[in-house]
């Protein structure tokens, strides 16, 4: 049997092995809920919390369409050789499943975000959301996306920063504040440091198919201390955030917890599960605080 035939059927072996949970990988959407429980949080008013609540899902939504476009580039285009969840293998190698699901999550979650700023009234959100969906379609699209560039890093960022945070924090409270400029930073910090723990065991794949990941530019010792000063910097912006609300019992809360998941992560490799596990567990924990603060 030649290479090529070996190739093949290893190849056909993977796919047969991965199911559609294991594609989904719940875990990775907690990135797009956590802004929201920033905005909880920060917000010293009280808000539509249903309408931020059913932008949330619009975003999980495009977050869904995003990463199935991304198996779709991937598979395409070679970086996937030993990327066992991918909804590509799930249906056997072929991508039009793939695409179609795709389109119908980016519809749907588009439509949820509308739907909330025709509500609301906010219509002005489009200026700043629009832009946003755009760089994610154009972070898989074409032959040279936006993630095979060095540019993929920065994209993220402004995706989850301005992008996902920014929008539902105006979303919640009418102004501008410098608690906004610092959840922003937080959440950007925080994809980026996320999207870096993903990319160390895919260098020798990512550079054989083109792709200018930061790790593939820098190496793995960068980019794991990358993450990790990234995760430690979204944290002490966090904290800047939550003292210019003050209270002095949930910025303490945050602090001791955010002081446990950064020992953790410096004493350890950052993974993208750990690192949203340790960042969820945080922000619910001190969530609870301020729930418990309210009430008494």
């Amino acid at each position: 049997m030649t290479d090529a035939a070996n190739e093949q059927v290893c190849r056909h072996d993977l796919i047969q092995k991965t199911g559609w949970w294991q594609a989904l990988n719940p875990a990775i959407y907690l990135v797009s809920v956590l802004p929201l429980f920033g905005v909880i949080l920060l917000a010293d008013t009280s808000f539509w919390l249903h309408g931020v609540v059913l932008a949330t899902a619009g975003v999980i939504l495009l977050q869904h369409a995003i990463n199935l476009f991304n198996d779709i580039s991937d598979w395409q285009l070679g970086a996937d050789v030993n990327k066992r969840d991918s909804w590509v293998r799930v249906f056997q190698g072929d991508t039009r499943p793939v695409l179609q699901q795709a389109v119908i999550s980016a519809i749907i979650g588009i439509t949820l975000g509308v739907t909330v700023l025709v509500v609301s009234g906010k219509y002005w959100l489009l200026l700043v959301a629009s832009p946003m969906v755009i760089l994610g379609y154009l972070y898989n699209a074409g032959s040279q996306p936006l993630s095979y560039t060095s540019l993929g890093e920065w994209v993220t960022g402004l995706c989850y920063g301005p992008g996902v945070f920014g929008c539902l924090y105006l979303l919640a409270v009418d102004e501008l504040t410098p608690r906004l400029l610092l959840g922003m930073i937080t959440f950007a910090c925080m994809a980026m440091a996320l999207l870096l723990s993903h990319q160390p065991p895919q260098i020798d794949t990512d550079r054989a198919a083109g792709k200018q990941s930061f790790a593939v530019r820098y190496g793995e010792t960068t980019t794991i201390w990358t993450a990790r000063y990234l995760l430690l910097t979204a944290f002490m912006a966090f904290v800047g955030a939550l003292w210019l609300s003050g209270n002095w019992l949930v910025t303490l809360v945050f602090i001791l917890l955010a002081i446990a998941a950064a020992v953790f992560s410096f004493a350890t490799v950052p993974k993208p599960k750990t690192l949203l596990l340790s960042s969820s567990s945080i922000f619910i924990g001190t969530l609870l605080a301020k729930i418990v603060t309210v009430a008494s």
